[in-house]
């Protein structure tokens, strides 16, 4: 997971493509009968102190930016009711099958999707959340509307398969960005505003 992670950032390695998307796809869709067993109330905390601490730390009313969120990589839609709750719309993006066929019902919208090429409109997003998701610049450059959020949040610290620290994710975003970052449980996350 390492490595597709560093592939889907552009960080090294040859580009995210179908054949990473397959690989992928087919690793999750073996795991997701027992995904469950790794939703925990500490794991929802940490995302809950993402909003919490993170993104109200950043809100500027005087930035108008959409009210829709994207929650990429929704897994069982563990976290897709926290997304849905404090954003006026949102949509669950999922790249596994049998993931999305599993998911929790929420009141997210949910869509089987590589994130590499959502199927959302350019600058229609208010803010693109990745809990132990792959981390795609090109595309979140594309969907993420001036002064948008990102959400950025890595459950089991650097110990999470799916791990970027801020400092490269912030490097691989093809915009600039402010933001806030911290340690919640045993849990790592980074709130970004995208500047103009």
């Amino acid at each position: 997971m390492r490595v597709m992670t560093r592939r889907a950032a552009g960080i090294e390695g040859p580009p995210w493509g179908p054949d990473a998307a397959e690989q992928t796809a087919a690793l999750f869709n073996s795991l997701a009968p027992e995904w469950h067993t790794r939703e925990s109330e500490d794991r929802t905390a940490i995302v809950g102190d993402a909003f919490d601490r993170g993104l109200d730390a950043l809100m500027d009313p005087s930035i108008p930016t959409p009210d829709v969120a994207l929650e990429l990589g929704s897994g069982l839609g563990t976290y897709s009711g926290l997304v849905a709750r404090r954003f006026g719309l949102a949509f669950a993006v999922e790249l596994s099958e049998e993931m999305h066929r599993r998911a929790h019902r929420t009141a997210a919208h949910r869509l089987l999707a590589d994130g590499s090429t959502l199927p959302v409109r350019s600058a229609s997003l208010g803010a693109v959340v990745l809990v132990n998701c792959f981390l795609f610049p090109t595309e979140i450059d594309r969907v993420l509307a001036p002064g948008g959020t990102i959400v950025w949040v890595n459950s089991s610290g650097e110990s999470t398969p799916i791990h970027l620290s801020t400092h490269e994710v912030v490097d691989a975003l093809p915009f600039e960005v402010s933001g806030v970052e911290a340690r919640a449980g045993m849990g790592t996350w980074c709130a970004l505003r995208r500047l103009a």
